[in-house]
């Protein structure tokens, strides 16, 4: 299952290095998050969390252990590049995970840390683009808002904006998820197909704030 092959873009070097290690070496990482998760409690976690990891297992390892077990799966970094999210309720490290399959469709994989426009540049006719960026600054319900902004501004989901709709007149398909916005339903009103979607939004300190939020599944030739 799976496409025969594709390309996997983001800026994150941590994310793309991680997808590169448990394609070489997912076993090397299974068994590390068996570590993390036996000595898994708070100061262990403020400890790896602080820690500069050399090894591009480790590394990885370190990645997957910080997003299971921060606060909601936050990805957040301060303004020296150092992941800062504050340790979550959960506990489990390692979940129901087939990294042996994860590693197999890796391997028909391109992974490049790059810009979004770069990639869907090269999107041909017949390709499927699947874009989720970081949600509109405009969202009224966005709880990071200023964060969204340092990393993913509105100039941005413009120029997004423009680089799908290059592709598409290319020839190309494709799929984007926003936020449920005005601003996101006007930028993309022409030529593209808009339909609401539900989720539940775990972003929330108190469980009671937490509630399905509506997101946007915007289309184009599919």
């Amino acid at each position: 299952m799976g496409p025969k092959s594709a390309v996997l873009s983001d800026t994150n070097e941590w994310l793309i290095s991680t997808y590169e290690a448990l394609r070489d070496g997912w076993r090397q990482i299974e068994e590390i998050l068996k570590r993390h998760e036996a000595a898994h409690c708070h100061d262990y976690y403020y400890h790896i969390r602080s820690k500069k990891c050399r090894g591009r297992y480790e590394r990885a390892a370190q990645f997957l252990y910080l997003n299971r077990t921060c606060w909601n799966g936050l990805f957040r970094v301060n303004l020296k590049g150092q992941f800062n999210v504050p340790i979550g309720t959960k506990t489990n490290v390692l979940l129901n995970d087939d990294f042996e399959k994860i590693a197999s469709l890796l391997k028909r994989a391109v992974l490049k840390v790059q810009d979004f426009e770069v990639t869907i540049d090269n999107a041909k006719k017949g390709d499927f683009i699947f874009a989720d960026p970081p949600y509109t600054v405009k969202h009224n319900y966005n709880g990071f808002i200023k964060y969204n902004e340092n990393i993913f501004s509105w100039g941005d989901q413009e120029r997004l904006q423009q680089a799908l709709c290059r592709a598409r007149t290319r020839g190309a398909k494709i799929m984007l998820t926003n936020a449920n916005h005005e601003s996101i339903r006007n930028l993309y009103s022409n030529d593209f197909r808009i339909s609401e979607l539900e989720r539940v939004s775990l972003l929330s300190g108190k469980k009671e704030f937490r509630s399905k939020v509506s997101e946007l599944l915007i289309t184009a030739g599919v």
